[in-house]
């Protein structure tokens, strides 16, 4: 266990830490510039306890394998290289098989099918050279079309044991799905698992929508509709599909909306003759209150964690900056200070970060810093990278990059905090607005 997290703590970290040595031992880990050798592992597949389950071990297995291998972290030793071949789930572990090919954590696991229909997954984890079971072996238990979500449940949990950090595995996004050339494009929200299986659409496309935003239990999306010929916010609820706009004052634009923390409250832009400020609203009563009240554009407000303070974009100084407040308004401070345009700032889950979009030099970037503005980090460069949403842990960035041209097509990529293990997400059509659950219950 030691073994693993020592190789992985460097790569969990944003900035800089010393390396980590072992005082009754000669390991230590030195990172430079933040590159990592992932942690070996294999993962054979599950084997199957009745014949029900025989069709699930390596769809689960494989499933499991691409999470991991999926966050840099990790890498896989393929089936064609192991010595061990696990037959049953209960045949002791043959640990020099394993150390022989170099595989530091074991991931074991068996599927059955109950009397009831059920899909019923067991698993273990193992640390190969302390030859030791990471903590008790778990079961999950659900129907049998939901077995890649087990998969993904299983995944975290061989995540979490290993690093110590949340996972993000059994999550969903909520995007706008887009089709059809530039100059006509079709929109309309979207929802898949987090790495692009299981899209299903919400709405249709006969109306521009824009900026789904997820609630903090992931049961409802708010999103910004065009339908009306003005900009206009829809809460609508996951399950059924059903909707309704949030009522604001007449002759107003409203967009950019948010949920937060408590899922009742939700913040966002209102324009009224010319001008854009920031309201907050309580969905259930329909109870608003004017949050900024200046003549500049203020707009893409984001909740802290705990609710007190709020993150959003003005162009009070000339140019677009990022600027925190209370959750009850009042004055801002900006945070803000290096060469070029901010916006989209979004709060990490964590409370430690804020992201954010960056245009400078003819570029732009993902970024992230501190809330006090410190330590800004960019972590992607393109003609256009824009909305990063955060994955439930905090260590993952999801975003739109969108290429250049009349045939240029929006896609969604994600990077981890560091910068490193940028990939696009693969979707059937053209993506951007990607808004990421909190882990599904």
């Amino acid at each position: 266990m030691m073994r693993m997290l020592a190789t992985l703590l460097m790569a969990l970290s944003l900035w800089a830490l010393p390396a980590v040595a072992q005082s009754n031992g000669p390991l230590r880990i030195e990172i430079t510039e933040g590159v990592i050798e992932p942690l070996p592992y294999a993962v054979p597949d599950f084997v199957s306890d009745n014949s029900a389950g025989a069709d699930f071990g390596r769809r689960i297995a494989r499933v499991i394998a691409s999470d991991l291998s999926g966050t840099g972290l990790f890498r896989e030793i393929p089936n064609e290289a192991h010595i061990s071949q696990i037959t049953s789930f209960e045949s002791p572990v043959q640990y020099a098989d394993w150390k022989a090919i170099n595989a530091q954590a074991l991931i074991t696991g068996a599927v059955s099918v109950d009397n009831a229909g059920k899909l019923v997954v067991r698993f273990r984890i193992y640390d190969v050279f302390s030859g030791q079971e990471l903590g008790s072996g778990l079961q999950f238990v659900g129907t049998q079309e939901g077995w890649r979500r087990m998969a993904h449940k299983v995944a975290d949990q061989v995540y979490t044991r290993i690093t110590g950090e949340g996972g993000y595995f059994d999550s969903r996004v909520v995007f706008v799905g887009e089709s059809g050339p530039k100059d006509k494009r079709a929109k309309r929200l979207a929802i898949m698992d987090y790495d692009g299986a299981n899209v299903s659409y919400l709405t249709d496309s006969s109306s521009i929508v824009l900026a789904p935003r997820f609630s903090p239990t992931g049961d409802r999306v708010l999103y910004t509709s065009y339908e009306t010929g003005f900009p206009r916010i829809y809460v609508l609820d996951v399950a059924s599909v059903g909707r309704r706009a949030l009522e604001t004052q007449p002759g107003t634009m409203s967009f950019a909306p948010r949920f937060g923390p408590d899922g009742r409250t939700v913040v966002y832009s209102l324009t009224q003759n010319g001008n854009s400020d920031i309201f907050r609203m309580d969905i259930n009563s329909g109870a608003s209150a004017r949050l900024t009240d200046a003549p500049s554009i203020e707009t893409a407000p984001s909740f802290s964690p705990d609710g007190s303070q709020i993150v959003f974009e003005s162009d009070r100084s000339g140019t677009p900056q990022l600027y925190v407040m209370s959750a009850n308004g009042g004055e801002a401070r900006r945070i803000s200070f290096g060469q070029g345009r901010y916006g989209t700032p979004v709060w990490s889950p964590r409370g430690d970060l804020i992201a954010f979009t960056k245009q400078s030099k003819g570029r732009f970037h993902i970024g992230v810093m501190r809330t006090d503005g410190s330590e800004e980090r960019l972590l992607t460069a393109s003609f256009l990278d824009e909305g990063p949403t955060w994955a439930p842990n905090g260590r993952v960035i999801m975003f739109t990059r969108e290429t250049q041209g009349p045939q240029g097509q929006a896609s969604l990529y994600s990077v981890d905090i560091t910068g490193r293990n940028l990939k696009q997400v693969q979707t059937s059509t053209g993506a951007s607005d990607p808004s990421w659950s909190p882990l599904q219950n």
